[in-house]
C-alpha cells in the first residue's frame, strides 16, 4: 500500500526534519523547485531549448517561495519570465522572503493584477498561488484570471500546478473558491515527499492532470508523531493508503473445491435475473471453488439457459434461503444485485445475516432499508462488505451524504474519505463506497483509497451491471476466505485492471472474462 497524507501531517513530517537539524526550510524550498523544473522538463523535453516564456504566479505563502525559486531557476535556464504575486511582499514567510529577495535581483515582482494575467502569453504557467495547507476559500479574484487565462492561451501553453492547483481542498479534493469559480486545472502537478488525500479524492485528479511525486529528501517516516490526525477507535498513523495490486490468488495444488469457498449469489425473478448471473460470473472467475445461484421459481428457466459451470437451485423467499443455509460449506453469500427491493428482500438479508456467512449487500438489498437503515446495521457483523453507490449510500447515511454536499466554506473540507470511515463505524463491517475514487474503510477506522484516475483510468466501467460484477467478485473473494476489507480492497483493482485490460467498448459481460489474464500476470510477477 502506498501511503496517503494530509496536509497537517506533511507539514509535521517537515517541521520534524527541521526540527532535527538534519534540513533547513531553505534547502527543501530549492529542493522543491528544482524538482519542479526537473519534473516539467521530463514530461516535456522541447521545454529544454529555453528561449520561452514563463508565468509564474506566486501566493502568499511558502507555496509562492516554491514560486520564486522556480523563477529564477526558468531564468537561468533563458526563459523570458514574468512573475505575479497575490498579497503583500512585506508579509512573506522567512524562507519565501528570502526567495523573493534571490529573485528580485533577477526580474520584477509584479503585484496582483487580473488583466494582465489574463492577457499574458505564455509557453508555461505555474502555479504556486494557494497549495496543500489551503484552509479558506480562495477569492474569485485569484481563480478567475487564472482560469479564464488557461482557457485563452490555450493547449500550446502547459500548466504546472505545486503540491496543488490553487483551490483545491489537499485533504479532500473538493474545491474551495468563492462562487463557484473553479480551479485552474493543471497539466501537470508535482508534489513532495508522498502524495496527498486530495490529489486521488473527488475533483482532484480532473484538477491536478498528471501526478509527479518529487523526493525533496525527507525522511521515509509515517506520519505518527502527537496529534496526527487518527482514526476512529484510536492508533497514529496514515489517515488512508492507496489501493496497490495484491499479491497472487493462485489456487493450491491438490486441494478441492470448496477448500477454495462456495458463493451463493441471490437473484431477482424473471426478466431481473441478469444482475446476479452478472454477480456470480465475477464470484466464478475469481476462483470461488463453487458458485450457486438461488433464483425465485419464476426465473429458474430464465437462469437455466445462461448458466453452465455456476449451478442453479430454486430459492423462494426467505424460507427457501433458510433451507440453502442448512448446508455450511456456503461460507460467502451475495445479495441485492437485481433483487427487487421490499418486504421480501429485507426478510431474505436478516436471513442472510443471522446465518454470520461472509456476506455482501449490494443495489436492491440496501435500497430496501431505505427507511429503516437502523434495522440494517443493528443486524449486520464483521464479515459483512457494503457495497453503494453514492444513491445508496445517501439512502443509508442521508446525514453523512448531507455533509459531503454541502458547499464548501474551509478548510480541510469533510471528504469521501470521511463518510465512508464514518460509516463502517456506524455500520460495524466494512464499506466500499464505489465511484472513480472508491474508498474502502473498516469499523476501526482503517481505510484506503482505490484510485481508478491518471493512469489507472477506466471510465469504461460506466456501464449498466459493472457494480454487480465487482459484488461477485468480492463475493468470491470471501469465499476463498479473504478477509472482508481486504476483499474489498484487491476486487476493487482487480475489477478496474479487467477495465483496463479490455479497453473501450466494456460491456459487464466482458469483466468477468477478463479476470484469468489479470490473474495470470499478477502469478507471473510473483
Amino acid at each position: 500500500m502506498t501511503e496517503l497524507l494530509t496536509a497537517a501531517q506533511m507539514r509535521m513530517i517537515e517541521t520534524a526534519a527541521m526540527e532535527s537539524g538534519t534540513v533547513s526550510g531553505q534547502h527543501l524550498m530549492e529542493r522543491a523547485g528544482q524538482g519542479v523544473v526537473t519534473a516539467i522538463m521530463d514530461q516535456w523535453p522541447e521545454l529544454r531549448a529555453g528561449s520561452l516564456r514563463a508565468l509564474v504566479l506566486c501566493g502568499p505563502g511558502n507555496n509562492g517561495g516554491d514560486g520564486f525559486v522556480i523563477a529564477r531557476l526558468l531564468h537561468d535556464a533563458g526563459w523570458q519570465v514574468s512573475l505575479y504575486l497575490y498579497g503583500e511582499q512585506d508579509r512573506l514567510p522567512p524562507d519565501a522572503a528570502l526567495n523573493c529577495a534571490r529573485w528580485q535581483a533577477l526580474g520584477a515582482v509584479l503585484p496582483w493584477d487580473e488583466e494582465a494575467i489574463v492577457s499574458a502569453t505564455a509557453d508555461l504557467t505555474i502555479d504556486a498561488v494557494f497549495g496543500a495547507g489551503l484552509t479558506r476559500l480562495v477569492p474569485q479574484e485569484v481563480v478567475s484570471p487564472m482560469v479564464i487565462g488557461r482557457s485563452k492561451r490555450g493547449r500550446a501553453c502547459r500548466n504546472v500546478a505545486v503540491d496543488s492547483p490553487t483551490g483545491l481542498c489537499m485533504d479532500s479534493g473538493r474545491l474551495l473558491v468563492e462562487d463557484h469559480a473553479g480551479v485552474p486545472n493543471a497539466d501537470l502537478t508535482v508534489t513532495f515527499h508522498r502524495a496527498r488525500l486530495g490529489h486521488y479524492l473527488a475533483d482532484g485528479p480532473q484538477a491536478c492532470g498528471r501526478i509527479a511525486l518529487v523526493d525533496i529528501g525527507l525522511e521515509p517516516r509515517r506520519a505518527d508523531a502527537p496529534g496526527a490526525l487518527a482514526p476512529p477507535g484510536g492508533g497514529l498513523g496514515p489517515l488512508a493508503t492507496l489501493v496497490d495490486a495484491p499479491g497472487a490468488l493462485d489456487k493450491r495444488a491438490g486441494a478441492h473445491k470448496y477448500e477454495h469457498g462456495h458463493a451463493l449469489v441471490l437473484s431477482g425473478p424473471m426478466g431481473r435475473s441478469g444482475a446476479a448471473r452478472l454477480a456470480a460470473r465475477g464470484a466464478l472467475r475469481i476462483g470461488a471453488g463453487l458458485v450457486t445461484v438461488a433464483a425465485p421459481g419464476s426465473a429458474m428457466m430464465e437462469c437455466a439457459c445462461q448458466l453452465t459451470a455456476i449451478m442453479l437451485r430454486k430459492c423462494d423467499g426467505a424460507q427457501g434461503l433458510a433451507e440453502m443455509l442448512a448446508d455450511e460449506r456456503l461460507n460467502a453469500l451475495c445479495l441485492g444485485p437485481g433483487l427487487g427491493v421490499g418486504q421480501g428482500t429485507c426478510d431474505m438479508v436478516a436471513m442472510a445475516l443471522a446465518a454470520r456467512r461472509g456476506t455482501v449487500l449490494d443495489a436492491d438489498a440496501l435500497t430496501s432499508f431505505t427507511d429503516a437503515p437502523g434495522l440494517l446495521f443493528a443486524q449486520l457483523h464483521d464479515r459483512c462488505v457494503l457495497t453503494p453507490h453514492r444513491g445508496e449510500f445517501a439512502r443509508l447515511f442521508p446525514d453523512l451524504a448531507a455533509k459531503l454536499a454541502a458547499p464548501c466554506t474551509r478548510g480541510p473540507a469533510y471528504s469521501k474519505l470521511d463518510a465512508t470511515r464514518e460509516a463502517a463505524v456506524r455500520a460495524g463491517c466494512a464499506v466500499l463506497f464505489k465511484g472513480p475514487d472508491t474508498v474502502i474503510a473498516a469499523p476501526d477506522g482503517q481505510a484506503c483509497i482505490h484510485s481508478a484516475a491518471y493512469d489507472r483510468a477506466a471510465p469504461w466501467l460506466s456501464t449498466a451491471g459493472s457494480g454487480d460484477v465487482l459484488a461477485g467478485v468480492i463475493t468470491g473473494l470471501l469465499a476463498r476466505h479473504v478477509p472482508p476489507k481486504p476483499a474489498a480492497e484487491a476486487a476493487a483493482w482487480f475489477h478496474t485492471e479487467a477495465a483496463r485490460s479490455f479497453g473501450a467498448g466494456l460491456v459487464a459481460e466482458d469483466l468477468a472474462e477478463q479476470m484469468p489474464s489479470v490473474l495470470q500476470l499478477l502469478s507471473d510477477q510473483a
